[in-house]
């Protein structure tokens, strides 16, 4: 058994010196597949659901080829990678639609924090009791996820402190989401949120992992993993998804993968946990010092993702895709993309120049893949 995959991918865009510049509103109006956040810096796409790993790599670069031609006859524009305004511009918002009132809400509430760019991934699980349970699982090992993805380690020009400064200044809301223990407690959470106006809408559940469908609370048939970070790389992206998938082919062979019952905490106790792991991840990613949800041992970011592709290579193989978890290997050994930018930091290279790479890098790996893997897709 193979599950239904799909990417929402959310990029900047602006100038190849780094600017990042607000142009979601001309997309939008002029390419199909895109849509509009609050903020007109960036822009969303969005692939169709597939159980094919080949056929999602492509669908990853097809948009991205469309929306860099587009680009172009707009001006010297470019796709920026990372998931903050690395740069600058965060002192101020940029309506993409001034007319939306949620829009007036976010704006309001959580002003620049919410301008960020992630790719949030759904794997899908038509029984809603299997997929909120999936969800328990992958919201308490959600961190490694981040830990893989970590591409924001500066904001306005500036080294933050953080891997993934997205995640670490990010609005999680409602402030407390507890481990749901059934769908109906699902339903029952999200409907006493709507009357309390903890959340302005279904949409308004900004916690690392949610169960995700067309009418939710109600009918829903995907977990959707929201914390990454943006991955500009579709290999790096394929083998973090593998890996999400994988796990979850596991609980789903195995309900006895369970927090509820394995592990030596309260359900509240492993949310602190979950809490403080996140913040960690967000620091210092792969090599952060976690805390495990089961017996509460620490152990660093990198060692548990090891342990856990351990676990799933033998099922990732069986259902054909474990050439697609084998990038993992590279990641935890080379770093993510925060590492490789503050390595160059470190050896003297200011932001911009990072940033300048980045962008020359991202592009030129899209024609590498294109070329070798999709062009037969796309001519």
């Amino acid at each position: 058994m193979v599950l239904l995959k799909g990417f929402e991918i959310e990029m900047y865009t602006g100038t190849p010196q780094g600017e990042i510049v607000g142009l979601s509103d001309q997309i939008v109006a002029e390419l199909d597949g895109f849509v509009r956040e609050p903020d007109s810096r960036n822009v969303e796409y969005t692939t169709s659901p597939s159980e094919n790993y080949e056929n999602l790599l492509c669908a990853l670069l097809r948009p991205r080829r469309e929306l860099r031609k587009y680009l172009e006859k707009l001006g010297d524009y470019t796709l920026i990678p990372g998931s903050t305004l690395s740069l600058g511009g965060s002192d101020r918002f940029f309506r993409s639609d001034p007319s939306n009132p949620y829009h007036d809400y976010i704006e309001n509430t959580y002003n620049t924090k919410v301008v960020t760019a992630s790719v949030h991934i759904n794997i899908g699980i038509d029984d809603p009791e299997v997929l909120i349970r999936a969800c328990r699982l992958i919201r308490l090992e959600a961190p490694l996820f981040l830990a893989l993805s970590a591409s924001s380690p500066f904001l306005d020009g500036k080294v933050t402190g953080y891997h993934s400064t997205r995640w670490a200044t990010f609005p999680q809301t409602p402030a407390y989401v507890p481990l749901f223990e059934s769908h109906a407690h699902h339903i029952d959470w999200v409907e006493q949120q709507l009357a309390a106006g903890t959340m302005q809408n279904v949409r308004h559940l900004w916690a690392s992992v949610r169960p995700n469908g067309d009418r939710r609370p109600y009918d829903l048939n995907r977990l959707e993993l929201r914390i990454c970070d943006l991955v500009t790389d579709p290999i790096a992206l394929l083998a973090i998804t593998a890996l999400l998938e994988a796990r979850i082919l596991q609980i789903i062979e195995n309900p006895e993968i369970e927090p509820l019952t394995q592990s030596i905490f309260s359900p509240e106790e492993l949310i602190t946990i979950t809490t403080q792991n996140e913040i960690a991840a967000a620091s210092a990613s792969l090599d952060a010092q976690l805390q495990h949800w089961q017996d509460g041992r620490s152990i660093i970011a990198r060692d548990w993702i090891a342990e856990l592709y351990k676990e799933v290579w033998a099922i990732a193989k069986q259902q054909g895709f474990s050439c697609f978890l084998s990038p993992l290997h590279k990641i935890l050994r080379e770093g993510n993309e925060a590492q490789h930018w503050l390595q160059l930091h470190g050896v003297g290279f200011d932001s911009q120049r990072v940033i300048n790479q980045a962008i020359t890098a991202t592009r030129e790996r899209e024609i590498e893949l294109q070329n070798k893997l999709c062009s037969p897709l796309v001519a």
